[in-house]
């Protein structure tokens, strides 16, 4: 019997046909209700105990490889057959091809960075876990600094030193680091916070920093650089700066934009006020300077900062910023026709 199972094995394993009568001829024949397979299987009640096993094995082997034989004709057939009705019918309409959409973060990250490389900005990159060093100490914040406390941090497996990003200025230390002034650049990331999640905040977010660095900066230079800003992200160039406080710049301001009182969601968003606060900046404290061996007696510099889910909420009027990382394909799609 185990000659006779070898024998057929090897004929399903040759089998090959381009026509589909002919596969359903061939599971008839094996599979079928009066098929060699419920014959082999009647036989097999008779089949001396001592070979049962084995001649077990190898009659499931065999209707498993007929099995598959039989499938894998029918698909062949099934695609060849699409693919020619395909063809040869010319007056069947096309497949739609579904067009893709940008995620409104990258949409808005992407214009920041346009905005200012047409004043020179280059981009500059880090890594999204860091060492104390760049993230608090080089930055103004030494060890037990009260001002760590703004920050509530994620630490990696309780290593003090080891950590996730909590703002892209880490990335500015790395380039003042390795570049000497003139230096002006822009950080573009995904930081994160220890921090509840909410409508507002997120413990992941994503922030554009900038930094200039050369000889004889000054704060006017900073403020035609954010109303330049505003102008081409919002088309508003009326800003305010209102006195603040940053570790690694002094004096530090928060910038506000007058974004108007013309309808109803202007009153909403900026509590009836008219201003919107949309980043916070100042000029590089000289410590921050000596920590990345620049000479603050040569050279100054301002940073500035920004989220762009902030500015992303404000652009689109998104009322809640946990809508960025659902992927609800229905918010998505909306952004579709953005460049």
């Amino acid at each position: 019997m185990k000659d006779k199972i070898n024998e057929l094995l090897e004929k399903v394993n040759q089998f090959e046909t381009k026509s589909a009568e002919e596969v359903e001829a061939f599971r008839i024949k094996y599979l079928g209700s009066k098929g060699l397979m419920k014959q082999l299987f009647a036989d097999f009640k008779d089949t001396d105990p001592s070979f049962k096993k084995e001649i077990g094995q190898a009659l499931n082997g065999l209707r498993m490889a007929a099995t598959e034989k039989i499938n894998s004709l029918r698909s062949t057939l099934e695609e060849k057959g699409s693919a020619t009705a395909t063809i040869d019918d010319l007056t069947r309409p096309a497949t739609p091809i579904e067009l893709g959409s940008r995620h409104p973060i990258s949409i808005v990250k992407n214009k920041i960075i346009d905005v200012f490389s047409r004043i020179g900005f280059t981009v500059s990159e880090g890594p999204e876990i860091e060492d104390d060093w760049h993230n608090f100490t080089a930055l103004n914040l030494p060890e037990y600094h009260p001002a760590r406390d703004m920050q509530d941090t994620f630490f990696i497996e309780k290593n003090p030193d080891v950590l996730l990003r909590t703002h892209t200025s880490s990335v500015q230390v790395r380039y003042m680091e390795n570049n000497k002034p003139p230096i002006r650049t822009i950080s573009p990331g995904r930081v994160f916070r220890n921090e509840d999640i909410s409508a507002r905040s997120h413990c992941i977010f994503h922030q554009v920093e900038g930094l200039y660095i050369d000889t004889d900066v000054s704060f006017a230079d900073l403020k035609q650089t954010l109303i330049y800003f505003t102008k081409e992200m919002f088309g508003k160039s009326k800003i305010r700066l209102r006195p603040s406080y940053f570790p690694f710049t002094e004096p530090s301001a928060e910038v506000d934009i007058y974004w108007g009182l013309e309808t109803e969601v202007d009153y909403k968003i900026t509590k009836g006020t008219g201003w919107l606060e949309i980043m916070g900046c100042g000029m590089v404290d000289p410590n921050v300077l000596r920590n990345t061996k620049i000479d603050p007696e040569k050279y100054s510099g301002f940073a500035f900062g920004m989220g762009i889910e902030r500015i992303a909420m404000l652009l689109y009027q998104i009322p809640d910023i946990r809508m960025f990382y659902e992927n609800d394909v229905r918010f998505l799609d909306q952004f579709k026709s953005v460049i």
